[in-house]
């Protein structure tokens, strides 16, 4: 398992734009995850994963054979070709940094674009090693490209390496997991695993046990649209109103910019329309899922004070049900999060339990009955133009992979 390797197949796949797009119904939502997923379906059946395959919807299946018999477990390997919609994935202009020297990280397409290590502070653990940026125009990509290069990087190696004793490993490649489709057509029985892994985590060694719990919010606002030069007394601009309403959400409490480890919030991320009708995006997250109807309360009680401002709005707030966290799914299979722990003891490192402040393909794979922890692959600072990664964390990932396969493999 070489540096090299696994860097040459990172760079190949950011090279391929696969944001997701949240204005369509189609899954996937962008062609470029078709194209990944051919050029992936393509590595696997190189290596002799014979039926690696793309179905319909853009998701690779693949097995990995066993090498011993008599596992009973089969385990799934995880992560998601699209990336986040939030920053542009075209056109990536890769910046490889060896033996970095540590400080801040200018990136040369945009000078203004500066990884600082007071707000990376990890930097400062990773001097020596080599980092990838972009040239600060794009996102990176490695949410999750590099758990898609750890996965088919360990894939190879096990491949290459019969004499290491190991069950059946299912390969599952979804799409759209940033805009919370991921997990919509996959079918379990294909999957057919006792547990299954994402790669989906930051740095390394961590183990993400836990994730928000989430809705999202729709809320409507109708007013009535008239000409300017006739609307005294006539007109309730819907614009007016929907700033009301989000003037009213809590800006000391409650929100992403004031809230830490396991305090939820309300964040408004999206708003468009006009006089006649506005429509806002709101995520409600709390760890605890009974306290989301507490969130939604809030919001229709400030609804209605809105409308007592503005007497002749309506206002529609619709709850949308999102993902659950994945504490308690992870309980009935507690070997998931103790067998991971047990393959880094075995490369002579410590996992680390984390907890996330989002979610991932595994909070949903969790609530629908196949236990999913997430695992580390070596991103930082995901969805902007500062997102990172580590080399040498991606192939520490890949090698956890390895000693996974095998402590799951001694299993009977």
């Amino acid at each position: 398992m070489t540096k090299d390797q696994i860097l040459q197949r990172f760079l190949r796949y950011v090279q391929i734009d696969t944001t997701a797009n949240p204005d369509t119904e189609d899954y996937p939502s962008s062609p470029g995850q078709l194209e990944l997923g051919k050029l992936l379906v393509g590595e696997l059946q190189a290596m002799g994963i014979s039926d690696a395959r793309q179905n319909e919807h853009g998701i690779i299946m693949a097995t990995i054979p066993a090498t011993v018999e008599g596992v009973k477990d089969t385990i799934c390997w995880c992560s998601h070709l699209d990336t986040s919609p939030e920053t542009s994935g075209a056109n990536v202009k890769p910046q490889i940094i060896e033996n970095y020297t540590g400080g801040d990280i200018t990136l040369p397409g945009d000078a203004s674009k500066v990884i600082k290590t007071d707000v990376n502070p990890e930097l400062n653990e990773l001097k020596g090693r080599t980092i990838i940026t972009t040239d600060g125009t794009t996102l990176l990509g490695a949410d999750d490209k590099a758990g898609v290069a750890v996965i088919l990087e360990a894939a190879q190696w096990l491949m290459e390496h019969p004499e290491i004793k190991h069950g059946p490993i299912r390969i599952c490649l979804t799409c759209d997991e940033e805009i919370a489709r991921g997990v919509i057509k996959l079918n379990l029985e294909e999957i057919a695993s006792t547990v299954c892994y994402t790669l989906d985590g930051h740095g390394s060694n961590e183990i993400d046990v836990e994730t928000f719990s989430a809705d999202q919010a729709v809320v409507t606002v109708t007013g009535i649209n008239i000409h300017p030069s006739i609307a005294k007394g006539r007109m309730t601009n819907a614009i007016r109103a929907a700033s009301d309403f989000i003037s009213r959400l809590p800006r000391d409490r409650q929100s992403p910019e004031t809230t830490a480890v396991r305090e939820g919030f309300l964040h408004p991320y999206e708003m468009e329309g006009g006089v006649g009708e506005m429509k806002m995006k709101i995520l409600l997250r709390e760890f605890d899922a009974s306290k989301l109807d507490a969130l939604a309360a809030q919001l229709h009680e400030y609804a209605d004070a809105t409308v007592k401002e503005f007497p002749n709005a309506k206002i529609d707030v619709k709850i949308e049900r999102q993902y659950r966290n994945m504490a308690e799914g992870l309980e009935n299979e507690p070997r998931a999060v103790e067998y991971a722990e047990e393959a880094l003891r075995r490369l002579g490192r410590t996992a680390k339990k984390t907890i996330v402040r989002g979610g991932t393909d595994g909070s949903r794979l969790t609530e629908m009955g196949l236990p999913t922890p997430n695992l580390s692959c070596g991103d930082h600072t995901p969805h902007s133009a500062l997102e990172w990664a580590c080399l040498e964390e991606m192939v520490e990932s890949a090698e956890w992979l390895v000693a996974l396969a095998e402590v799951w493999g001694e299993a009977r």
